[in-house]
């Protein structure tokens, strides 16, 4: 037997998703158009989120996701960083670099989980909550590839840190989630034929771990 469920939680819920998936906003009536429901519907529903600070209007009269999400975005943070950290610790060990989990936040990337070689004499330090734009760098290069197109990875050097070259691949087919995973190493470079597909093989371990914990 089918459950049953609430059509106005529904509703809201498909409001944060199509604004979460819109950077430049939407207008009442272009929402309306997306979600398929009558501007007087969705007044209501951008009504009752804007009271909660889940959604915003800009000047202009656009709607965006509100700042009230970031508090609700924090508190599944440790539970990311806990289901990737054994992934992480994998890559880094099974190809000698530092490993990392990159999520987006607004236009910056933000380093999530970070796990160091445990056999290497050298290797590159990357802090957790580092910060840079997505723009800059493999790992937010990788979230706007997912964004942008079907490419599977993104190499970069020097553009976080002079002689460092890093690899990421994007975590995709996870709703509401946009992150990748990566590698970064200064030196010899990166040897796409082996790192690639264990970068990738990771991100995919990454998204299955997730889809196993929302299946629960």
């Amino acid at each position: 037997m089918t459950a049953e469920t609430s059509q106005t939680l529904d509703r809201g819920l498909r409001v944060l998703e199509v604004l979460a998936a819109t950077p430049n906003g939407l207008t009442v009536t272009e929402l309306s158009l997306e979600l398929g429901v009558n501007r007087t519907v969705v007044y209501r529903l951008i009504s009752t989120l804007e009271q909660h600070g889940l959604v915003r209007r800009d000047a202009r009269g656009r709607l965006f996701v509100g700042l009230g999400m970031l508090h609700l975005a924090s508190a599944v943070q440790p539970l990311l960083r806990d289901l990737a950290v054994p992934v992480l610790r994998s890559l880094a060990d099974a190809i000698g670099c530092t490993a990392h989990l990159t999520v987006a936040d607004g236009d910056e990337a933000l380093a999530l989980a970070v796990v160091e070689p445990s056999w290497t004499d050298f290797h590159v330090s990357y802090r957790v909550g580092a910060r840079h734009a997505l723009t800059q760098g493999a790992a937010g290069k990788a979230i706007l590839l997912a964004r942008e197109s079907t490419g599977q990875y993104v190499v970069t050097t020097g553009e976080l840190q002079s002689g460092a070259q890093g690899l990421s691949a994007p975590v995709r087919g996870v709703a509401g989630l946009e992150a990748s995973v990566g590698v970064v190493t200064l030196g010899g470079g990166i040897d796409e034929g082996v790192v690639a597909p264990r970068v990738l093989a990771a991100a995919e371990s990454v998204r299955l771990a997730l889809a196993g914990e929302v299946s629960r």
